[in-house]
């Protein structure tokens, strides 16, 4: 076994200094896909808000290299690397990952509701870096301009869609973890990262929320939920065993974004309800949603 996983740890960092080769920051990971280094700040009173600065490693996606040197030091402090993440947001790619999730059982159909959202937004997918998981997902790799800051999100696009952005970070292609090979799709190898389709990218930052009651329509006067809070209503009563937490914290996402969030709430609630939740769990799932969304602006 230590052989399997010196031969391991010597092929992530072959893999990851590939990537770093190819512009792309990465340090260790472990078979969990959490960071493989130990933060130096472990045991102190938090909050620690350290992100390197102290100069020693272990600060996860902030120990990011593409320094051949320093991705060598990272692994040599973390034997027991069995893979490496890639930082999203930075220089020079400023990768923004796409990362869709297979749930079957549930009805979970992310590759259908991002063909969707194009087909409503008016925008293609190009051809692009992927990479395929353990799970049967799969990491679409797109690029951004350096003046956007694509913030990280879980199912707020779509339920199964989450978005790695910036301070998040990518299994990184030939990482071993405990469920299994993360390993690029036939035919992706030789890409770049895609430029992200602007009305995509328009998606992944949404403008920031207004304060309660201050969201505005055309008229000048605050925006009613009306068809489109209908539609997040509908959206929630249609979710089956399995789907009702993450379709009614999708809902108050958008409803939020929007600036009805509040309007909605009970509305949103008394669906939730009805599809098998409790009235707590409905009211927890709808204040996370509002919690996110005003955070979302500090990615």
């Amino acid at each position: 076994m230590a052989t399997i996983d010196r031969q391991t740890a010597t092929l992530a960092l072959a893999h990851a200094l590939a990537a770093a080769g190819r512009g792309l920051p990465v340090f260790p990971l472990s078979a969990t896909k959490l960071p493989a280094l130990r933060s130096p700040h472990h045991g102190e009173q938090p909050p620690v808000h350290c992100r390197g600065e102290c100069g020693l490693p272990g600060h996860g996606v902030h120990d990011a290299t593409t320094d051949p040197a320093a991705v060598r030091a990272l692994f040599a402090a973390a034997p027991r690397a069995t893979g490496y993440g890639i930082a999203c947001g930075r220089a020079p790619h400023r990768l923004i990952g796409i990362d869709l999730d297979i749930d079957t059982a549930h009805g979970n159909d992310s590759v259908g509701a991002l063909r969707q959202l194009a087909l409503q937004h008016l925008f293609t997918i190009p051809p692009t870096v992927t990479v395929l998981t353990p799970s049967g997902g799969r990491h679409l790799w797109l690029t951004g301009p350096a003046d956007t800051t694509v913030p990280n999100s879980a199912g707020r696009l779509a339920p199964g869609i989450d978005v790695r952005g910036t301070g998040g970070y990518l299994v990184g292609p030939g990482s071993i973890t405990t469920h299994g090979r993360y390993r690029l799709a036939p035919g992706t190898a030789h890409l770049p990262p895609a430029p992200c389709p602007r009305a995509l990218l328009r998606l992944l930052t949404p403008p920031p929320r207004r304060p309660t009651g201050t969201a505005m329509s055309g008229a000048g006067t605050p925006e009613s939920p009306g068809r489109r809070g209908e539609g997040l209503i509908q959206f929630v009563l249609a979710a089956h065993e399995g789907q009702r937490n993450t379709r009614l914290f999708w809902a108050a996402c958008r409803a939020y974004e929007h600036g009805f969030g509040d309007a909605l709430a009970d509305a949103l609630t008394t669906a939730a309800v009805r599809t098998g939740l409790t009235e707590q769990e409905a009211r927890a799932a709808i204040a996370s949603a509002e919690r996110l969304t005003r955070g979302r602006g500090r990615g």
